[in-house]
């Protein structure tokens, strides 16, 4: 076997190690942006949607610019970052959280830009979001009640750490 040919075999088998990360990654961002919009019951319509993790976004999923790789062609194996648009008003206010997701050994970690991980058993069929979700719903809740405390106390209240998108194009059913 040639050189060239061995190096060919093993970036074959990267790809195949980064298109399955890839999979995971997108499977978990997925049944997350469903499972935290139930955890949420805003009884409204949507209120969670897949988007780009960096640069302006609309509150709509897509599947093709939501995460930080692309989702064909050549990937790197490592850490995938996406960005969930949660809605954080009756009308049509939006923030991004992004969040970082990597496997560990055994273990599938998702961490919080600016904020706590959380570490998925895999398979990540046997694991149960309920955890995560309330440390998301409270890694975004705490980011406002901080900044009211802040501004009541009259202390800094420049920033809550998100970035917000206010799409009156978007629906919210």
């Amino acid at each position: 076997m040639s050189r060239f040919d061995e190096l060919v075999e093993t970036v074959a088998e990267y790809e195949k190690r980064a298109a399955e990360n890839y999979d995971r990654v997108r499977r978990l961002a997925e049944d997350l942006k469903d499972g935290f919009c139930k955890y949420l019951s805003s009884g409204t319509g949507a209120c969670v949607h897949l988007v780009p993790p960096a640069g302006p976004f609309k509150p709509m999923t897509d599947l093709n610019t939501a995460f930080s790789i692309p989702p064909i062609g050549f990937r790197p194996l490592g850490p995938i970052l996406f960005g969930l648009a949660v809605r954080v008003s009756k009308g049509t206010d939006w923030i991004r959280v992004t969040m970082a997701c990597h496997k560990l050994g055994e273990k599938f970690t998702v961490q919080l830009q600016d904020g706590p991980s959380y570490n998925f058993q895999l398979p990540l069929s046997d694991s149960n979001p309920d955890e995560f979700y309330e440390i998301l719903f409270d890694h975004i809740h705490a980011q406002f009640k901080d900044a009211i405390v802040r501004y009541d106390q009259g202390s800094d209240a420049r920033s809550i750490g998100f970035d917000f998108t206010a799409d009156t194009d978007a629906t919210t059913s």
